[in-house]
């Protein structure tokens, strides 16, 4: 399902495509996170048309709570229910799960936990996140695994990734047993763990090897470790991990340090920033963060990106975009989304174009100053 279609020659990126039944994914790419099926303060249309998504991501944990698996088997799926017609990627939930500190329970079967809306009790075991993955007709899925908290000590992080080894084999085991339930192939990938250690990192990444995996996924980092260390574990993990699989860093980041990422040879990325960020009146541009707020923009009638030919810069200017957040206007907040995920969806779409010419290194290096500015 992964083709590596060329290596940059001064760096570790790589450019690949990802071959999935609802489209090809080309590769490094940014997934939009739609946590309970949707894209927040973004329609479809914006997203197919404006964005050039390629690629979202969903959450098991939430899902499941609402609007539960009935109903999406009922609906055919998430890509029915949520009238997407390009490819989705779920995580387990786990994170969300154990995010939840002292409403949950950790056990060798799985993981009891309170739900956030309304305290009610449930059970995840690595059986039950596959079966709710199936029910979601995610095109790429992940097994429960356990995200150690930051910092933890070497001994639990140890036992964290035996326990996520265990879970992985039953999850895997759990796969195969299963069928697809609307037709489209699924896949599925392996999370490696071990916090900021080495060699549990490697342990971690050959104990899911031999358990053989679609893809790898790089979890537990972007957690509080500072960015030398998130690219240092990153950097690590993938040159562990092989050729051929796609190498996905979760949870990962702002604008630089997903270029640091690709520079170390990792495909694909989701992050809650762009839009999360976008909601706060900030955006992100070729020249640097505007902090809409700020009074200077009052009569400011420039396009917030003049480099940007999304739908927001070829038709606003920043003035109008600031008033619509003074006057708490919902409108800011989409037109702010639009921006915000076209430009990250443009950052990998450039750099992948940089690498297939073998001009990645001086290309980051150019822009990658500028991305820390704040306007």
């Amino acid at each position: 399902m992964f083709n590596l279609i060329k290596k940059d020659k001064n760096t570790k990126a790589r450019a690949g495509i990802l071959k999935l039944d609802h489209g090809e994914v080309e590769t490094p790419i940014f997934m939009p996170v739609g946590t309970q099926g949707a894209v927040k303060a973004i329609t479809q249309s914006f997203l197919y048309e404006d964005v050039k998504a390629q690629i979202i991501l969903g959450n098991t944990y939430h899902l499941y709570l609402r609007p539960g698996t009935e109903i999406l088997k009922l609906a055919g799926g998430l890509h029915k229910f949520m009238n997407w017609k390009k490819p989705i990627l779920t995580d387990s939930g786990g994170y969300q799960v154990f995010s939840l500190s002292e409403l949950r329970k950790i056990r060798k079967e799985g993981v009891e936990f309170k739900s956030h809306l309304d305290g009610s009790k449930h059970f995840f075991t690595p059986e039950k996140v596959i079966e709710i993955q199936r029910a979601i007709g995610s095109d790429i899925m992940m097994p429960l695994d356990e995200c150690a908290p930051y910092p933890c000590e070497y001994e639990y992080a140890r036992k964290s990734i035996e326990l996520t080894k265990e879970w992985a084999i039953r999850s895997k085991e759990a796969f195969l047993k299963t069928k697809p339930l609307y037709g489209h192939k699924q896949y599925c990938f392996g999370i490696i763990q071990g916090s900021v250690y080495k060699d549990l990192r490697e342990k971690s990444a050959n104990d899911l090897f031999q358990i053989d995996f679609d893809g790898y996924s790089i979890g537990g980092l972007a957690v509080g470790e500072s960015s030398e260390t998130m690219y240092e574990i990153a950097d690590f993990c993938a040159d562990m991990i092989p050729q051929d699989k796609p190498r996905y860093l979760m949870g990962v980041g702002r604008p630089e340090n997903i270029l640091e990422a690709i520079e170390r040879g990792i495909d694909m990325f989701d992050c809650v920033m762009p839009t999360r960020n976008a909601r706060n009146a900030n955006l992100f541009t070729w020249n640097g963060t505007i902090v809409l707020k700020n009074a200077k923009y009052k009569d400011d009638f420039r396009p917030p990106d003049e480099n940007c030919d999304c739908y927001t810069c070829r038709n606003f200017s920043l003035a109008y975009l600031r008033h619509l957040f003074v006057a708490k206007e919902i409108s800011g907040l989409i037109l702010a989304t639009i921006h915000n995920l076209h430009f990250y969806l443009d950052l990998v779409a450039k750099a992948r174009q940089a690498i297939l010419k073998d001009e990645f290194f001086y290309w980051k290096n150019v822009y990658i100053s500028r991305l820390k500015e704040k306007l």
